[in-house]
């Protein structure tokens, strides 16, 4: 172990644990300039942990410091990526989110009340047959199937009066809307 070094961190010659302390140190510092302290400490101990395992050789502090920076930066780097991946970036906190209670206010449900008596109204006023289609429609029933329990003749025909049953409750809502 070299003199300088030593010296320069005001450590007993000799002592790796003041070494790699004064380099956890050094590494949390400038982690934590790029990202939060937590994060910025828990980065320098993994890197710690790699040079305790993969470079327990190295004892100068001349090898250890830019190794050690190199190693924070490539990692500081995959937390980026981990973070962006996990949207953590462009998380909203819950207590911000504003949800709607499910509640109808008021008006809304005078308005649906009002829509939903002029649509029983006009249907009540439309034929026997449009009232039979628009409610096997609503039983979720084929077009097909319609054509069987109505008997008739063709498929084009179920067609042909469902768009003029349609077209009829459209203009007896319409007229209904501006009769009130």
């Amino acid at each position: 172990m070299g003199s300088t070094s030593t010296k320069s961190l005001g450590q007993a010659p000799g002592s790796r644990e003041e070494i790699l302390r004064k380099l956890r140190e050094r590494m949390v510092g400038f982690a934590a300039s790029r990202m939060q302290r937590d994060a910025a400490e828990d980065l320098a101990q993994e890197v710690l942990i790699l040079l305790h395992e993969k470079y327990g050789e190295l004892d100068r502090l001349e090898d250890l410091l830019p190794l050690s920076l190199k190693i924070v930066r490539f990692k500081m780097l995959a937390h980026r990526r981990k973070a962006r991946r996990h949207g953590e970036f462009t998380q909203v906190p819950a207590d911000e989110i504003h949800l709607p209670d499910g509640r109808i206010d008021a008006l809304t449900a005078l308005e649906q009340r009002e829509a939903r008596e002029r649509l029983v109204a006009t249907i009540a006023g439309m034929g026997e047959r449009c009232r039979k289609l628009l409610a096997l429609k609503l039983e979720g029933k084929s077009f097909a199937e319609i054509q069987a329990i109505l008997g008739a003749s063709s498929l084009n025909t179920i067609y042909t009066w469902d768009f003029r049953c349609r077209r009829q409750l459209m203009e007896g809502m319409r007229a209904r809307e501006k009769g009130q």
